[in-house]
């Protein structure tokens, strides 16, 4: 949400036509001091850091929509989501590293906000550090465990999430197989979605859809902050003056920010972000050694991988790329196709290519075009029994029905054939009708030290 509605006000600004309107907005931004009587900070690095944190407030959410989206319950009046945004020193890059929630924390000595208590250093789940000390004790929690300077602080809660997406138009996401939460409401069969505000809440909420529950559910809220600043940047806001004032009062409205990040800054930012979209930001979660650390009086807590953690937070320090540098294209060469979401990675899916024609070199080209999207061909394309076949023929295994889908997306038009017993290497057999291998990709594909993915790899095609 910050990234994409603030870079609205960033952008904007630097078209010439913003600070009066950026001036007649940050009124309407509730104001909080996090960084009050803090003391023994990190030293500042390169580039700005944003800590942004989700709270399971619902205030001003009505009965109707508590129903409708499954909202009920009494808030925690803890950090539902918590991630650390890094604004590269020249603007052009965007890091966004997820903590999760349970992550195994020590908050600092301090004083209950509620109570009035104070409290010596002890363990907690990382999201009970707002309960307990509201955004001072989780910007100083935060700081602690990454040794990271926090710039400045954005909060959102249910309502101003929601409003965030209507103001928008809506967000689009994809997805290459069925979601489904009973807790939260989700239900999304595969395909390409448009989401409003609540239907989003429900998306970045749900941590029943798979195994990887709560991991799984900080994949969904990157592939979305992917898609919201895909959707912030492209459907003609930024251009239209009096649209864009509506836009940012309806969202910002409902935020709470530092009082250090005001107008003065949010123009400075936007001179230099003007070109900023999907491709310019980049997202991962702290590396995980235990995801499932018991603690005495806590629970099960989700424990870093120290070695690996502190690797990532060191790259954010020093402005590095969490992402490695993609290939330079040759010149001339023309721009690849956008690859299809599939539910399994094509790395992991085993094929054998058999020339179903009398075209010589068909099994070849095949194999060829498969194993570049990613597949695990054999390299060894052998001739069919049938040398006469119009379709192409994909057989499979029922038992790896999943991994035959993915494949029959990359080669379209293509048959699907269940054979009991074949195994798990998917068999292609090439019919006259091929022309090309589409480029597919898995949802999750993560590259480099810290299994990252930048914003266009999750947009929708």
């Amino acid at each position: 949400m910050r990234v994409a509605t603030g870079l609205s006000v960033l952008v904007l600004g630097a078209g010439g036509i913003g600070h009066a309107v950026v001036s007649s907005l940050e009124g309407g931004i509730s104001r909080v001091d996090p960084f009050k009587d803090m003391k023994n900070r990190p030293q500042s690095g390169h580039g700005t850091n944003l800590l942004l944190v989700g709270t399971d407030g619902r205030d001003t959410i009505t009965e109707a929509e508590k129903q409708k989206y499954k909202l009920g319950g009494a808030p925690c009046h803890c950090t539902d989501t918590i991630m650390l945004v890094h604004l590269s020193a020249d603007k052009q890059r965007a890091s966004v590293v997820s903590l999760p929630r349970d992550s195994y924390a020590e908050v600092p000595a301090h004083t209950d906000r509620t109570t009035g208590k104070k409290h010596d250093s002890h363990p907690v789940k990382l999201n009970a550090a707002y309960a307990e000390g509201g955004p001072t004790l989780t910007v100083r929690t935060v700081e602690h465990m990454t040794g990271v300077k926090v710039d400045h602080y954005v909060e959102v809660d249910f309502t101003s999430f929601m409003k965030t997406v209507d103001a928008v138009g809506g967000v689009q996401i994809c997805t290459a197989r069925p979601m489904k939460d009973s807790y939260t409401g989700l239900d999304l069969p595969a395909g390409t979605h448009q989401l409003d505000g609540g239907k989003a809440l429900q998306y970045v909420r749900s941590r029943h859809v798979d195994v990887a529950s709560d991991l799984g559910r900080m994949q969904r809220q990157q592939r979305f902050m992917a898609a919201l600043i895909k959707q912030a940047t492209s459907n003609g806001v930024l251009l239209n003056p009096v649209r864009f004032q509506q836009v940012s009062a309806s969202v910002l409205g409902s935020v709470r920010a530092d009082k250090g990040f005001g107008t003065e800054q949010m123009l400075a930012l936007g001179k230099a972000m003007k070109d900023f979209s999907p491709a310019s930001s980049e997202f991962t979660s702290v590396p995980i050694g235990n995801p499932s650390f018991p603690v005495k009086g806590i629970g099960s807590t989700v424990q870093w991988d120290a070695a690996k953690a502190k690797k990532l937070f060191q790259a954010l320090r020093e402005d590095k790329p969490l992402t490695p540098s993609p290939p330079k294209p040759a010149a001339g060469a023309p721009k690849p196709a956008q690859a299809v979401l599939v539910d399994v990675a094509p790395e992991e899916i085993r094929v054998q290519v058999y020339n179903g024609t009398s075209k010589d070199g068909l099994g070849k080209d095949v194999d060829s075009g498969l194993r570049a999207t990613g597949f695990n061909t054999t390299e060894a394309p052998l001739n069919g029994k049938l040398r006469d076949l119009a379709r192409t023929l994909v057989t499979y295994d029922p038992r790896w029905d999943r991994s035959a889908k993915s494949l029959a997306a990359a080669l379209p038009g293509s048959e699907l054939k269940a054979v009991q017993g074949q195994g798990p290497t998917m068999e292609v057999t090439a019919g006259s009708d091929f022309t090309k291998v589409r480029p597919v990709r898995a949802e999750n594909k993560q590259t480099g030290d810290f299994a990252t993915v930048t914003g266009d790899e999750v947009v929708c095609p």
